[in-house]
């Protein structure tokens, strides 16, 4: 093989990849926020959520890229959440939290993989799956 031909064989493979990585216009990765909330959607202490303490139903953890920190116990999340058990140890596992324990309300987990994770559903105003 030739100086030349290597050369533009290594060019066409460059301009290749740089082709295909500006085609990708969706993030893989990104923030998500994290509440314990009721079935409505309403933040609750996040001892609800805390499978070591609490052994009631009727509390889910919620997520969202939208959800920011510091929302106060009792407020209405933004629509458009998704949500699961707080009690479902593989939900849990694929956003990065721990697979058992409390959930601090206004956790925010950088580099979560695409839309969403096992267990998690549409918006929390209509989801009834999880519990």
């Amino acid at each position: 093989m030739t100086s030349r031909s290597v050369s533009l064989t290594s060019t066409f493979l460059l301009l290749a990849a740089g082709g295909s990585a500006a085609c990708d216009s969706g993030r893989k990765y990104h923030d998500e926020g994290f509440y314990c909330a009721d079935e409505q959607g309403r933040i609750v202490d996040e001892n609800y959520c805390d499978d070591n303490r609490y052994n009631g139903g009727g509390y889910y953890i919620y997520h969202s890229p939208s959800y920011r920190s510091g929302l106060p116990i009792g407020a209405l999340l933004p629509a458009g959440g998704s949500r699961f058990a707080y009690n479902d140890k593989a939900a849990r596992t694929s956003f990065g939290l721990p697979s058992t324990g409390r959930v601090g309300n206004g956790t925010i987990k950088s580099s979560v993989v695409g839309k969403g994770g096992s267990g998690s559903t549409g918006s929390h105003t209509s989801s009834k799956s999880g519990g």
